[in-house]
């Protein structure tokens, strides 16, 4: 099958100063992304992930490497038809309007719907804006504006949607909302391929998962891989949760009133008590393998090689 992204050997040196020693944002990246695929790409921050993306998308020349997009060179502009991105930190003009947004950006991608406003007001309906399409960015919050940039994404109607950290700034249930519409985009036959440091929002999106660490990608594997392979770890399903709980923020939503948190056996007894301590009930408690075991795995192994 052909690849609608493929990266060969691709890195990137910096230098720090103009007599300073350079060093790799990234080493020797390999990376493809199929028609249909979702690939989760995963790695702490700094680890290359946003460079890489920014490579793949043309918007940084690799040191080293080959980089085509759709077939072409990511130097040629037509490589990027029919893909949409969004980078972690969105930059757009404050004084545009959400509606205005995803409408200059259908224009500019090519993509002619019959009613381009009943388009454009279909996709903010669908990511909870709708109600502010007539207001200035300079008066949303973050959440809303990572919101509006989303459903430009999507109202251009691509086969590649290309996010980096698209979860950032929502609210936990602004992430279960954003997930539902990503796995309907995924149903529709759209490629993905996203970044994210909230490992339950990848494990539900994507099909096969890249994991980078100080900027060399030490693994790529399928689900059923990563489930063979990740040992032993515990999903705890909780309700009653409060915004002031303690280490709320680890805990991602999956449903109104329902929380989800993997942890490993060590620190299983220290979670239960917290909830306990904290008011919030445990619904459930199963035995799983999980992204973060993999993930743990792969850091605390590539930390010994490093000590050698």
């Amino acid at each position: 099958m052909n690849s609608l992204v493929k990266l060969s050997a691709v890195s990137k040196i910096y230098r720090r100063g103009l007599f300073g020693k350079p060093f790799f944002a990234i080493q020797d990246v390999d990376l493809s992304i199929a028609p249909g695929e979702s690939v989760g790409f995963i790695g702490h921050n700094g680890a290359g992930k946003s460079s890489t993306i920014r490579i793949m998308m043309g918007l940084q020349r690799p040191s080293t490497g080959l980089v085509s997009m759709n077939g072409l060179s990511v130097c040629s502009p037509k490589s990027r038809r029919g893909v949409a991105y969004v980078p972690e930190n969105p930059l757009a003009y404050e004084y545009l309007t959400p509606l205005e947004i995803v409408i200059t950006g259908m224009s500019m991608a090519g993509t002619k719907p019959a009613y381009p406003k009943t388009h454009a007001m279909k996709w903010l309906e669908r990511f909870g804006i709708s109600h502010a399409a007539g207001k200035p960015l300079r008066a949303l919050s973050k959440g809303m504006v990572q919101r509006t940039m989303l459903a430009h994404a999507l109202a251009v109607e691509p086969h590649l949607l290309v996010l980096d950290e698209p979860l950032s700034g929502l609210d936990p249930l602004g992430r279960f909302e954003v997930v539902e519409i990503l796995q309907e985009y995924r149903k529709s036959g759209g490629a993905l391929l996203f970044s994210s440091h909230i490992l339950a929002d990848i494990e539900r999106l994507a099909d096969r998962f890249v994991f980078i660490h100080k900027g060399s990608v030490r693994l790529v594997c399928g689900v059923y891989d990563m489930l063979s392979g990740a040992g032993q770890s515990f999903e705890v399903l909780a309700a009653d949760l409060r915004g002031n709980y303690p280490d709320f923020d680890t805990w991602g939503k999956i449903a109104p009133g329902v929380w989800r948190k993997v942890v490993l056996p060590t620190d299983l007894a220290v979670c239960l008590n917290s909830l306990q301590g904290g008011g919030g009930r445990v619904l459930s408690i199963q035995n799983v393998n999980s992204l973060e075991n993999t993930y743990i795995k792969l850091v605390q192994e590539a930390a010994k090689v490093a000590v050698k």
